[in-house]
């Protein structure tokens, strides 16, 4: 049984007001009409078994717990393996009354091409058999080996991830890494092939089975704009106005920040109304609400930091809560995610909600030559 509803601005208020004095009230956000935790449940890390179904699992009840309302995850992680997880995490949950699908928001991904629990002993039958013969997509759809967003297909990926989750809506769908189509076709065969993804998931919207939908990005909004994978914030609003005025749903961006990439905030490369902003200042300005991923960066930024850092980001205890600091400090960002699969992990890391993020003056300090 899917469960219905979606969260909301009432249910996700409750929530932050379940954690009023033991939480810092600045940790939760505005995520469009809801409010996000500052930090967000990641799940792209870890091996395709059984074991680490349970961690992704039991880790996503503690932090659920401890006060992370927002649980992040796509279709092609870990082979479908941890959208299921998530899916059992959730359902013990709200049968529990531990919390409530309006509580809770819940963004996924499509786009490139999953497998099923396993590597598949022969990947060309397996995608001849999973996605041909069915008619949802054609080997001539594919971009690169396994990158394809044909509406057919990203309908199918997305009945898929809400079968997997066990959810009637989802609140945030993601393009996955659409940049990667710029790597074959042209850019106005990129926009067009956007606009026709977008205007499946504004028909998604009508029906119920998303809230938001937007882009999960790697490289596509920090590079310069002359870069081969560079795409426009403000073209990408304009193929959304285009289809449903200012009533679109494009609504939500994922990109890195972390210590090591600080490019969504220092990269001035997105022109809009004539200006040259940073992606955090334009995603602002065009009304997108930031998830930041790899917060830590698969851990490359969680230990040995430089003193300045601590300086900058004080009252903590470890340089894992340092890196989250630092993300959820950035202006213009509602949540960082960070993968966390282990329940001492997750306790670690919500430990940083107990302090506000850093005002902007402390923040910039980093960014200050001695």
């Amino acid at each position: 049984m899917a469960w219905s509803g979606h969260a909301t601005p009432d249910g996700t208020a409750a929530y932050r007001e379940r954690f009023k004095g033991r939480l810092a009230p600045e940790h939760f956000t505005s995520y469009q009409d809801l409010s996000a935790s500052s930090i967000g449940m990641g799940t792209y890390l870890g091996h395709h078994d059984d074991a680490t179904d349970r961690l992704y699992r039991d880790a996503t009840l503690r932090a659920v717990e401890l006060g992370c309302n927002v649980v992040d995850t796509a279709i092609n992680y870990r082979f479908q393996r941890s959208e299921r997880a998530i899916g059992e995490a959730l359902k013990t949950l709200f049968e529990s009354g531990k919390a409530k699908r309006e509580e809770v928001i819940v963004a996924t991904k499509g786009g490139f091409i999953p497998f099923d629990g396993e590597p598949p002993q022969n990947p060309a039958d397996y995608f001849q058999k999973t996605f041909v013969e069915p008619g949802v997509a054609s080997p001539s759809d594919i971009v690169g080996g396994c990158h394809c967003m044909t509406p057919e297909y990203l309908q199918h990926q997305l009945d898929a991830s809400r079968e997997n989750l066990g959810l009637e809506c989802l609140d945030v769908y993601y393009i996955h890494n659409p940049e990667t189509q710029l790597h074959e076709v042209s850019r106005d065969e990129f926009l067009r092939r956007m606009s026709r993804a977008f205007e499946l998931l504004e028909m998604n919207v009508q029906q119920g089975a998303i809230r938001f939908y937007g882009t999960a990005t790697w490289t596509a909004y920090r590079e310069p704009q002359d870069a081969p994978d560079y795409v426009s914030l403000s073209e990408l609003v304009g193929l959304a106005q285009d289809l449903a005025r200012e009533d679109h749903h494009f609504r939500a961006i994922q990109l890195p920040m972390n210590l090591a990439m600080p490019e969504a905030w220092t990269q001035k490369n997105q022109r809009v109304d004539g200006v040259e902003m940073s992606p955090l200042e334009a995603a602002k300005h065009l009304g997108l609400s930031v998830m930041a991923s790899a917060s830590l960066y698969q851990g490359n930024v969680a230990q040995g930091l430089p003193p300045a850092v601590g300086e900058v980001f004080s009252g903590l205890d470890t340089d894992a809560q340092r890196a989250i600091q630092f993300v959820r400090s950035s202006p213009g960002l509602s949540v960082a995610l960070v993968g966390m699969r282990q329940v001492a992990h997750v306790e670690e890391n919500l430990a940083t909600a107990r302090l506000a993020p850093v005002p902007l003056e402390q923040f910039l300090k980093l960014f200050q030559n001695p």
